[in-house]
């Protein structure tokens, strides 16, 4: 008898944990992570020992994509999970003499099947953008060791999504919500912060977490997904 694997997945810039009264309370990320309850969360803008904390005060796995690693703290990207981590690596994509930008990839074990992860935070101009969506389907997405259904999360920082090239192309690959706005929090207008995923996975919803410490804790809000997966017949290679 096949059954279903339902998971939630959450994609969330906590902007170093700064909040709207420009104070640094980690304890509101961990509140609003809390309020969530995803098995699957993707960070951006965390530094290195927040991500940690996060972690264990949440009870999960934790891996470190850091984008700024000369400083003296890592800076960057992470993912927390409860799903086993198989296997996880960095990867760079930044463009020119902008700012440092990158990615991190994970291959998950979800009910005995592998589940690959792809958290990103890209840059502020279009032509960064273009450049590393291009990079970020051809080098990763598409990659031939890929064995599992797919996820991508993070800030894309596309302002104008219709008219961006970052979600054409992921549509092209990838299945995604009608976009939600959430930046900044208290009054969001611009839908920066992105999930999508393998046509394999079925949503079982997809929303913006609103809550009253979300509005605060963070200039992003999350975005959070329920997803559904065949645990036998979601393997696509």
């Amino acid at each position: 008898m096949l059954e279903d694997m339902i998971f939630t997945v959450a994609s969330y810039n906590i902007h170093k944990g700064c909040g709207l009264d420009r104070r640094v309370k980690l304890d509101r990320i961990a509140g609003v992570l809390e309020e969530i309850d995803a098995d699957l969360v993707g960070l951006q803008e965390v530094l290195h020992p927040q991500a940690d904390a996060l972690a264990e005060r949440l009870g999960m796995h934790v891996a470190m994509g850091p984008t700024h690693d000369r400083t003296a703290v890592p800076y960057g990207n992470a993912v927390l999970t409860r799903f086993p981590i198989h296997r996880s690596h960095t990867f760079d994509l930044s463009w020119a003499e902008r700012e440092p930008r990158g990615g991190i990839r994970l291959d998950l074990t979800v009910a005995d099947e592998l589940l690959h992860v792809f958290n990103v935070h890209f840059g502020l101009k279009v032509r960064e953008r273009a450049d590393q969506v291009k990079r970020l389907v051809r080098e990763h997405i598409l990659h031939a060791d890929l064995t599992g259904p797919r996820v991508v999360i993070g800030d894309l920082n596309e302002w104008f999504p219709f008219r961006g090239p970052v979600g054409r192309a992921l549509r092209r690959e990838l299945h995604g919500p009608r976009i939600r706005r959430t930046h900044p929090a208290p009054l969001p207008i611009f839908p920066l912060d992105r999930i999508y995923w393998d046509r394999h996975l079925v949503s079982d919803g997809f929303h913006v977490h609103r809550s009253r410490l979300a509005r605060v804790a963070s200039d992003h809000l999350p975005v959070v997904a329920r997803l559904r997966m065949n645990v036998v017949t979601a393997r696509v290679g």
